[in-house]
C-alpha cells in the first residue's frame, strides 16, 4: 500500500513549486493534477514512465476512486493541486475514504496565488501604521459563506483584501467593497494566471474602473483580485517605515541608539 501525497503545485511556474514537491513528483509512480487550474509544466518534475492523468472532467468519486487504485499499486501517489493545498481545495473530502482504507497521507504546501500575485504586481499585502491584516475571501456563490464572513463585513474592516474565486462577478466585487465603505478612488490590482509561462496579465486600476478593465481585456477566468490600503506603497514619499530596521529601537541583537548618536564600528568588534 503505497502513500498519497497533496502536493500544492504553486501558482504556475513550475520552478515555484517547493523542493519537497519537486522531488515527490519526480519519485511518484502517479499524479492525479488538475489540468483546468495547473499549469502543465510543472510536470516536467514528473518520471518518463509516471502514470498521468488530468482530474478536470472527474467527479469526487472517480478522483477518490483512481487514488485508491494508483495506492494499491505504487508507493507514491500525487494528487497535485493548484496554489497551496489547504486553501480553498478538497483536501478534507479526498482524505477520508484514504483515511477509511488505511492509505497514509501526506500534504506539501504550494505558494498560494494571493503571494504570488503581489510579487508579480511588485506589492506589499502589509505597510507599517496601514494595515497589518491580510483576509483570503471570496464572493458567496455556489459554495455559500458562512453567516458570520459575509463579503461586505469582511471588507468593512479596511485591510488587505485577497478575493479568490470571483473575477467572473468582479462588478459584484465592486459593489460589495463600496457598501463596505471603500472609495470608488481606492486602488486595485488583477492578477491573471500570476507566473503562468506565457500567460500572466497585470491590471492596474481604482474600484471605479477595474470591472471594465477586466472585461475589455477579457479576464474572467484564474485571476486574483487584490485591494489594499497598501498598494502602490513603493511611490510614496514619507510613508512610515517599519520599526525592524530602526536605529533607535532595541532589538534582541541590536542595542538601542540615541537619536543622533553614532554607530559602533562593527570593525571595533574584531579586537
Amino acid at each position: 500500500m503505497g502513500k498519497v501525497w497533496f502536493v500544492g503545485a504553486g501558482p504556475g511556474a513550475p520552478d515555484l513549486i517547493t523542493v519537497r514537491g519537486s522531488r515527490l513528483l519526480a519519485e511518484a509512480g502517479a499524479i492525479l493534477y488538475t489540468g483546468s487550474l495547473v499549469a502543465e509544466t510543472v510536470l516536467e518534475w514528473a518520471s518518463e514512465d509516471c502514470d498521468i492523468a488530468d482530474s478536470k472532467s472527474m467527479s469526487l468519486d472517480q478522483v477518490t476512486d483512481w487514488l485508491l487504485d494508483r495506492a494499491s499499486r505504487h508507493e507514491t501517489v500525487v494528487r497535485l493541486q493548484t496554489g497551496d493545498p489547504t486553501l480553498y481545495g478538497v483536501v478534507a473530502e479526498l482524505a477520508r475514504p484514504l483515511d477509511a482504507a488505511g492509505i497514509p497521507v501526506g500534504i506539501v504546501s504550494g505558494v498560494s496565488s494571493a503571494m504570488a500575485s503581489a510579487a508579480a504586481a511588485g506589492e506589499s499585502l502589509t505597510l507599517p501604521e496601514v494595515t497589518q491584516t491580510v483576509i483570503f475571501t471570496r464572493l458567496s456563490e455556489r459554495t455559500r459563506m458562512p453567516e458570520t464572513e459575509s463579503f461586505v463585513s469582511l471588507a468593512a474592516h479596511g485591510c488587505t483584501l485577497c478575493i479568490f474565486l470571483s473575477i467572473e462577478r468582479i462588478e459584484m466585487v465592486v459593489e460589495k467593497l463600496g457598501e463596505a465603505g471603500w472609495s470608488s478612488t481606492a486602488p486595485v490590482v488583477v492578477v491573471h494566471k500570476a507566473t503562468w509561462p506565457g500567460e500572466e496579465r497585470i491590471l492596474r486600476g481604482t474600484l471605479k474602473d477595474i470591472a471594465a478593465r477586466c472585461r475589455a481585456e477579457g479576464i474572467d477566468r484564474q485571476a486574483l483580485i487584490l485591494v489594499s490600503p497598501a498598494l502602490g506603497a513603493r511611490g510614496r514619499i514619507g510613508a512610515q517605515t517599519s520599526k525592524l530596521y530602526d536605529a533607535a529601537f532595541p532589538r534582541r541583537f541590536r542595542p538601542e541608539r540615541l537619536p543622533g548618536e553614532a554607530a559602533e564600528d562593527p570593525a571595533s568588534d574584531a579586537n
